[in-house]
C-alpha cells in the first residue's frame, strides 16, 4: 500500500514564499511521475506542477516562473516551492504519485494566501 503525507502548507501574505514536501511510502514502481495538483473552493482540481523520474517537468501556465518542483528519487520525495504567491493560488495542494497504472493521492494541505 502506499502512502503519501505532505508537509507545508499554512497562511502566507500576497508575495510571499511557502513551500511543500511530501514523502511517498510503500511499493512503489518506476517509472513514475511526482507532483502536484490544486483544488480551490467550486473549482476543478487542476495540475499544478509534475517531474517525472528523469527530472522532465509541466508546469500550469499560471505558475511558470514563480513556482519550481523538485525530488529526491533515493528518498521518493517531491518538493514545490512557491514563490510570488498570488490570492489566487490559494486551494487544496495534493501530492500525486502516477506510476501510470496506477494513481495515489495525498491527504491535501490547505494553502492560503491573503492579506
Amino acid at each position: 500500500q502506499v502512502q503519501l503525507v505532505e508537509y507545508g502548507g499554512g497562511l502566507v501574505q500576497p508575495g510571499g514564499s511557502l513551500g511543500l514536501s511530501c514523502a511517498a511510502s510503500g511499493s512503489i514502481f518506476r517509472p513514475n511521475a511526482m507532483g502536484w495538483y490544486r483544488q480551490a473552493p467550486g473549482k476543478q482540481r487542476e495540475l499544478v506542477a509534475t517531474m517525472n523520474n528523469n527530472y522532465r517537468t509541466n508546469y500550469h501556465d499560471s505558475v511558470k516562473g514563480r513556482f519550481t518542483i523538485s525530488r529526491d528519487n533515493a528518498k521518493n520525495m517531491v518538493f514545490l516551492q512557491m514563490n510570488s504567491l498570488k490570492p489566487e493560488d490559494t486551494a487544496v495542494y495534493y501530492c500525486n504519485l502516477d506510476e501510470t497504472r496506477r494513481i495515489y493521492w495525498g491527504q491535501g494541505t490547505q494553502v492560503t494566501v491573503s492579506s
